[in-house]
Formats: structure tokens, C-alpha cells, sequence
């Protein structure tokens, strides 16, 4: 089942990754969107080398919940699909692998909307 080393394992990995984000932030002139977009590029190609599970086997959510894991499950997608479906699944794979997690995101979007109301910028 869980145990607390799992929980603390996940909580150091994913604030490590996360801290390095914010670092980013800090230290560069890269912008929030640049660095997200980055993570998820990183994570497809370290997904794509067949380097990203055996480190998100390791870290538990940790790997899985951040970006990174994001862009790594979108590459085993399309190598999934690309193996059932041939080359239509280049476009399919990794829409099919995150329809989960992006469904959540809007759905869980749209209530935090319905429920709060956003002030405006001074």
C-alpha cells in the first residue's frame, strides 16, 4: 500500500522539480509559460528515450503529478498507439493517453470558476 517513505520520496522529488521551476523563474528571463512548456518537452523526450519510467517508477507521484510526467506519458501514448494504430496514432496517441488528466484539469477549471470570482488587476 502507501508508506511514509513513499509519501516523503514523492514530496522531495516533486518539490525539487517544482523549486527548480521557480528558480527558472527567478534567476532567467524565461517566462511561467516558456518554463511549463520546457518541463513538457523534457518529459516527452526523457519518455521518448525510455529514460522518464524507470525515474517515475522511483519517485512515485513525485515524477507523475508534475509536468515532466505529462509530456512523458504523452510520448508512451503515440509509441503505444503508433504500435496498435500504425502511423495514425503519431496524432492520436498522446490525446488518448492525457484525456484523463485533461478532462480533470477543465472540469476541476470550470468549477473553481463557477465558485470564485476573479478581481481585477489594479
Amino acid at each position: 500500500m502507501f508508506s511514509a517513505t513513499a509519501f516523503l520520496k514523492a514530496f522531495v522529488v516533486g518539490g525539487a522539480i517544482c523549486s527548480a521551476g521557480q528558480i527558472l523563474i527567478d534567476k532567467t528571463r524565461l517566462t511561467p509559460a516558456r518554463i511549463l512548456t520546457a518541463y513538457a518537452v523534457a518529459g516527452v523526450i526523457l519518455g521518448a528515450l525510455g529514460l522518464y519510467q524507470p525515474f517515475a517508477d522511483w519517485a512515485g507521484s513525485g515524477a507523475t503529478v508534475p509536468l515532466l510526467g505529462f509530456g512523458s506519458l504523452m510520448a508512451k501514448g503515440v509509441r503505444e498507439a503508433v504500435v496498435s494504430d500504425g502511423p495514425l496514432g503519431i496524432f492520436t496517441g498522446a490525446l488518448k493517453a492525457a484525456a484523463g488528466g485533461i478532462t480533470a484539469a477543465v472540469n476541476f477549471a470550470l468549477i473553481a470558476a463557477l465558485i470564485f470570482r476573479p478581481k481585477p488587476k489594479p
